[in-house]
């Protein structure tokens, strides 16, 4: 990833916290903004210079990268976690419900989520088998739909997504991943 300094020599004190603080910063205004925040604007936020933000980060996909591939990097981590859980069902669901809560708070990660831009096709890869392995031992303990396929959970996260923070800008107290997952629940489940 482009945050990895582990070959560089060890940034001093000062330069670790302005990275830190870019990286803040960053977070923040990509949580509220998207993808579509500047350089410019994050420098600004965060009371540096751009050649500040630049130093640190060459270029904005290395900078979107720091911030916004990890978030998915542990949905794919926890997802593998809970491929082995005790309850298929709650294991499934619960980590649906989860990720739509966390990242239905950040607009540049359902962004990212939603189009693919910026994210590895690798970390494309292995976020479908987690969530397809995920889906299919839910599916065996009779929890989930049989008729739901790993990129349809995919498209409803998607869509999940986008409908939770509509519901959040109008102060609705709609959950609505609790709809989708009563939706994907198996009949009698």
């Amino acid at each position: 990833m482009g945050d990895d300094h582990s070959s560089a020599r060890p940034l001093r004190v000062d330069a670790r916290r302005n990275r830190e603080r870019v990286l803040q910063i960053a977070q923040e205004a990509l949580a509220s903004d998207g993808l579509t925040i500047s350089f410019d604007e994050i420098a600004r936020r965060a009371g540096f210079g751009v050649g500040t933000v630049y130093r640190h980060f060459p270029t904005k996909e290395a900078l979107f990268e720091a911030v916004l591939l990890g978030r998915i990097e542990r949905f794919v981590v926890d997802a593998r976690a809970l491929a082995t859980a005790e309850d298929p069902g709650k294991a499934f669901f619960g980590w649906f419900a989860r990720v739509v809560e966390q990242a239905s708070e950040n607009q540049a990660l359902c962004d990212m989520l939603d189009s693919g831009a910026g994210m590895r096709a690798s970390l494309q890869d292995d976020l479908g088998r987690a969530v397809a392995r995920l889906l299919d031992r839910a599916q065996r303990a009779g929890a989930a739909r049989r008729d739901l396929a790993g990129e349809d959970v995919l498209d409803l996260l998607r869509g999940c997504l986008a409908a939770e923070r509509r519901a959040r800008a109008r102060a609705a107290r709609v959950r609505m991943a609790d709809v989708i997952c009563d939706g994907m629940r198996a009949k009698g489940a």
